[in-house]
């Protein structure tokens, strides 16, 4: 019989995905189950392993909307199969989240159990938006309470009389169907009707939005904007203080979604440099590498190392998937050999120099037909023999202009791009329901492979406001046959210039509007 498993209430944090605490980061890697609330990230779900199983919890998005005994029922069955169990809740397990029932009922059924605090939304939603709750200047203390409370309860168990006495910032959670009813309290109880109030709506995420007004108005103003939960509001002098401390609504690409198609375990390096530039960022990877078909060529070349002038690589994966294969083969990273390094652009350079290995040529331009003009210029390549290291399918061109000048080409396949469905964050259903700013290709695979999947053609037409990122002339090549033109394509053909170029036309483009000033 197994032994009864642990179940952990982690706090998710607000919506920030990097607000998740280190102690919940290594939950969630070890985790056999992870039952999560429909607000919380989906992005930290990557954290379980591929096997863990996945189990929505919530009223929206997600059926079948648990009540809170099946719930709790769910959680002692899961840790009685002898399983870690991450329960993963939204901001904090502890407040206003019902963690106090589901532990209580842990405890009741002798599970073990652990809590781990999360960063609560009553704190990072204000400070997102750029609104301390204390301040020496304004008030050394705040109070908070809910908007929402237990539906089955016609009376309310809040003593606003109590409430608008109490000196301070006051915080309200979950107070937006409520909004006119509990601002109209507070007035009647003495609270100034011309009291600074701001709300935030999806706070610390990319679709963060924010309104100010006063206790009078605010009602009006969140009716008109047909703001929906989920919202923090902050009634308080602190308020009057976002004017010079909003620092996160102020980054260069905040209010823009953009949508990553690079493979699951690349989108990252393009992801976290526009997250930090303030963009609501959709993680849809449509291709993956696999084995190639033919691993008889690669084990050739394996076998034929000594006997090649040059090695050539086109793509950080050639050179993970190459080695890979190599270093099954090889102990010693010398048996390599002489043979001299290519490499098409900065990306690949980088993953050969993690290797301590020389690139003795990459070409100014960082596209696979440069790479013969900057071979020549090295030496002839009369007679010279070279292998190419490459995806299963690529263009032609470069083995054909290497031949022309005297070489002798081995073009072999260490890895092939085949297509990825999977969509376990649901970014792609998002795309589907809700569009994005910004597309971005990387590659001419991944214009294909977004197209069979999505029909990026009707996918614009859906969405008029979308425009597409090319990192160089390939993906643009790839783009212009489906009869698409991107707004951007970098000179400098490397994620940074893909990221660069993006703000500068999304800032230009405020300008052209009046909603950034020189």
């Amino acid at each position: 019989m197994k032994s009864t498993g642990t179940v952990y209430l982690v706090g998710a944090g607000p919506g920030d995905a990097g607000l998740l605490t280190l102690r919940g980061a290594e939950l969630l890697g070890r985790a056999d189950v992870v039952i999560y609330d429909v607000l919380v990230n989906l992005d930290l779900l990557r954290l379980a392993p591929a096997a863990a199983e996945r189990i929505c919890r919530g009223s929206r998005a997600c059926p079948p909307a648990w009540s809170q005994e099946d719930l709790n029922a769910l959680l002692i069955a899961k840790a009685r199969e002898g399983k870690c169990v991450v329960r993963l809740k939204g901001g904090d397990p502890y407040i206003f989240g019902r963690g106090g029932e589901e532990a209580e009922d842990l405890a009741a059924a002798k599970v073990p159990f652990e809590v781990v605090p999360g960063v609560s939304s009553v704190v990072a939603g204000p400070n997102y938006a750029g609104i301390p709750l204390t301040h020496r200047a304004h008030c050394s203390s705040f109070t908070v309470f809910t908007g929402h409370e237990d539906p089955d309860e016609e009376a309310t168990a809040l003593r606003y009389e109590q409430i608008a006495k109490i000196p301070g910032t006051k915080v309200v959670l979950m107070g937006r169907n409520r909004l006119r009813d509990w601002a109209a309290s507070l007035i009647a109880h003495g609270l100034a009707p011309e009291t600074p109030v701001a709300m935030i709506q999806w706070g610390t995420t990319g679709r963060q939005r924010s309104i100010d007004g006063t206790l009078a108005t605010i009602a009006a103003r969140a009716e008109q904007s047909q703001w929906a939960p989920p919202v923090v509001t902050v009634i308080g002098d602190v308020v009057r203080l976002r004017s010079k401390l909003n620092w996160f609504e102020r980054r260069p690409l905040f209010g823009q979604r953009i949508v990553v198609t690079r493979a699951r375990d690349q989108a990252p390096q393009l992801a976290r440099p526009l997250l930090e530039r303030g963009a609501e960022v959709l993680e849809v990877p449509v291709i993956k590498s696999v084995p190639p078909s033919r691993l008889e060529d690669l084990r050739d070349a394996l076998l034929g190392l000594g006997a090649y002038d040059w090695l050539v690589f086109t793509s950080p994966n050639g050179v993970t998937a190459f080695f890979g294969y190599f270093f099954k083969a090889f102990d010693d990273l010398r048996d390599l050999g002489g043979v001299r390094i290519a490499a098409v652009g900065p990306a690949t350079a980088a993953k050969l120099k993690e290797l301590h290995l020389k690139v003795d040529v990459m070409p100014e331009e960082y596209v696979a037909a440069k790479i013969t003009q900057a071979l020549t210029k090295y030496e002839s390549l009369d007679n010279l023999k070279i292998c190419l290291l490459r995806a299963e399918v690529a263009n032609p061109d470069l083995p054909r202009t290497l031949e022309e000048k005297g070489a002798i080409v081995d073009d072999v396949a260490c890895y092939r791009t085949v297509p990825e469905t999977e969509d376990p964050t649901g970014a792609g259903a998002v795309l589907r329901a809700s569009g994005a700013d910004w597309i971005t290709f990387t590659s001419g695979s991944t214009v294909e492979h977004f197209h069979a999947r999505f029909d990026l053609s009707a996918l614009m037409r859906q969405f008029p406001q979308l425009q597409l990122a090319s990192l160089g002339p390939e993906t643009t090549k790839a783009l212009r046959a489906l009869g698409a033109e991107p707004a951007v394509e970098p000179k400098q053909h490397t994620l940074e210039g893909l990221v660069a170029a993006i703000e500068t036309r999304v800032i230009r483009g405020a300008r052209s509007r009046g909603h950034v000033s020189d």
